[in-house]
């Protein structure tokens, strides 16, 4: 043959294999309980995460259940200020009534009944109070400052009452305030000694006409009172609307903040239990020779860790999530490239042993991340490279690389048979890799190599005596 690697794959020994097996089942027990550690580690967090939302929902339940205790009393307050005030109006109109005013006091009392009954329905009535106040107040007694029946005096009074219905009184009613400036001028031209007649003929007529124009005026301001409340009331429902959706849009804004930064907790706390243990997933990936598992993990966990920094909730609690999906089976895949790697180191150093004690010397090796390189010497100055590699199913691969051995040459004549002794020693060799309790090398091959032919190993008494070739 020439001088290509030389290959053997190796089967576990029995005894290895069962010592193998008792660790894989070991390992298994510790992911399991690892498992079940961050599954309660995560239970634990979301019942805290449901115990300060408890306690949130309840401190806001409590202080909005304070601020409507707060306003039902200050309605309250305001309600019977306003009854107390409406009494005092309802005395007022009584002494207006027993003074013998000439002004109609229905209205007032229809808007006094009104008020009451605004009230009774826990509505606030502002200033209205006041001004039904100022109407009463306004009043003016009936009686004359003059000598009863004076004329002078009973139509002065009549201007006065008149005159009280205010400024506005032309406005809002032109009709009955020009019938009364005209009776009021008849009036006052038949006030004269020598028409006493003519005067209280039209007394009447005047008395009536200024009731009137008086009940009218009441009844347009009270008309206009009840458009402007009404006013008042869609502006100020209008408000209170406008202050509720505002309101609203808070409430929704500062509980979607919440809802945000509560996922974000939520993703940054499981983020932390399974951190460690995917950082040394990929760690010992990369070093054991898997770029997939560790490009795997840790694309995972740089997912996660670059959504939680873009503040995208939804984005780190999916990210989260896989990653804790994909963690089990990493650890798995991890445990069994250690296991590999263990077993590698294992053949590693038995097959050191064996080759020393067939007078090798050992001149050193390196781990190349999964496999191994060990260097050889023979006294003849002949090496031999070795390295310890695992296929692709996992089975152990022994592959020599061997140069200066007088039987191995660069091109091997056809069905020549070559490297017979060096072929001999590798499979001494082999055979003291440990057997059922260690290592069962298979056959050694090689490019060319003639089929159905198989060196057999060398007595153990046989002695070695090297020339350069």
């Amino acid at each position: 043959m020439s001088g290509s690697p030389k290959y053997s794959s190796v089967r576990i020994g029995v005894l290895y294999a069962q010592r193998e097996a008792a660790e894989r089942r070991r390992r298994a027990e510790e992911r399991r309980a690892k498992e079940r550690k961050r599954a309660a580690q995560r239970a634990q967090l979301a019942a805290l995460r449901a115990e300060l939302a408890r306690r949130d929902a309840e401190l806001a339940t409590r202080r909005e259940a304070e601020r409507d205790a707060r306003l039902a009393r200050t309605r309250a307050e305001q309600n019977r200020a306003d009854e107390r005030g409406l009494d005092e109006v309802r005395v007022l109109i009584e002494e207006a009534q027993r003074s013998g005013a000439r002004s109609d006091v229905s209205s007032l009392e229809g808007q006094l009944a009104e008020l009451r009954g605004r009230v009774a329905r826990g509505e606030q009535l502002g200033d209205a109070v006041e001004r039904l106040r100022g109407r009463v107040v306004s009043l003016r007694p009936a009686a004359a400052d003059g000598p009863a029946g004076d004329p002078a005096a009973v139509l002065a009074d009549l201007e006065r009452g008149f005159t009280a219905t205010g400024p506005d009184g032309a406005a809002l009613d032109a009709d009955g305030h020009r019938r009364c400036a005209e009776l009021l001028d008849q009036l006052r031209a038949a006030a004269g000694p020598d028409r006493r007649v003519r005067f209280d003929a039209l007394l009447g007529t005047v008395e009536h006409a200024l009731a009137r124009h008086a009940a009218t005026v009441a009844e347009a301001r009270a008309a206009a009172e009840r458009h402007t409340r009404a006013e008042q009331e869609r502006k100020a429902l209008q408000q209170e609307q406008e202050q509720e959706r505002e309101a609203a849009e808070r409430q929704r804004a500062e509980a979607a903040a919440a809802a945000l930064e509560l996922a974000l907790t939520e993703a940054t706390e499981r983020l932390d239990v399974v951190r460690p243990a995917a950082r040394g997933v990929v760690d010992t990936a990369a070093e054991l020779g898997d770029p997939g598992l560790a490009d795997e993990i840790g694309d995972a966990l740089r997912a996660a860790t670059e959504a939680l920094a873009a503040r995208s909730a939804t984005e780190a609690l999916t990210a989260v999530s896989d990653l804790e999906h994909r963690l089990p089976d990493a650890e798995r895949r991890l445990d069994e490239l250690e296991l590999a790697y263990q077993r590698s180191r294992d053949l590693v150093a038995a097959l050191r042993d064996a080759m020393t004690g067939e007078g090798f010397a050992f001149e050193g090796g390196e781990d190349e991340g999964g496999s191994f390189r060990l260097h050889f010497t023979r006294p003849t100055g002949a090496t031999y490279e070795t390295t310890v590699g695992v296929e692709h199913d996992g089975t152990p691969v022994l592959v020599y690389r061997v140069e200066g051995e007088p039987d191995v040459t660069l091109h091997a004549p056809r069905d020549e048979a070559v490297c017979d002794t060096t072929e001999a020693l590798l499979e001494r060799v082999h055979e003291a890799l440990g057997g059922d309790d260690g290592f069962v090398p298979g056959e050694l091959t090689w490019d060319g190599k003639p089929p159905g032919r198989r060196a057999k190993p060398l007595p153990r008494e046989t002695g070695w005596r090297w020339t350069a070739p």
